[in-house]
């Protein structure tokens, strides 16, 4: 997995990267391919937000999360990006057995 962390009107420390690389190597526990992720931390007036662009194989997730404190921003983003990857192997989970033509007219479309 290719990860890229930058900041905007922020520099990235070694601790603020070594945090992210620890809340990332969570996701990637539970679903590990992942081609590429883009994280982007930014402070504006007193929020501190925290962006995140993964790219699955099929699907692209971009999550959000902004708070007071950068690591409570960078926590929040972790949980709502790990939802969303659980939410993915699911559904590629369940169709990955089933041929085309046995699915469910509404299940497809």
């Amino acid at each position: 997995m290719n990860l890229s962390i930058s900041g905007r009107h922020l520099e990235v420390t070694p601790a603020i990267r070594e945090y992210v690389l620890n809340k990332m190597a969570r996701v990637l526990r539970h679903f590990d391919n992942v081609i590429d992720t883009q994280v982007i931390l930014s402070v504006e007036r007193l929020r501190h937000c925290a962006e995140i662009t993964m790219r699955l194989r099929g699907k692209d997730i971009h999550c959000e999360a902004s708070d007071e404190n950068l690591y409570a921003a960078i926590d929040l983003l972790a949980d709502k990006v790990d939802r969303q990857v659980i939410k993915y192997k699911s559904k590629v989970q369940n169709y990955a057995h089933e041929p085309a033509k046995r699915q469910d007219v509404a299940a497809a479309g």
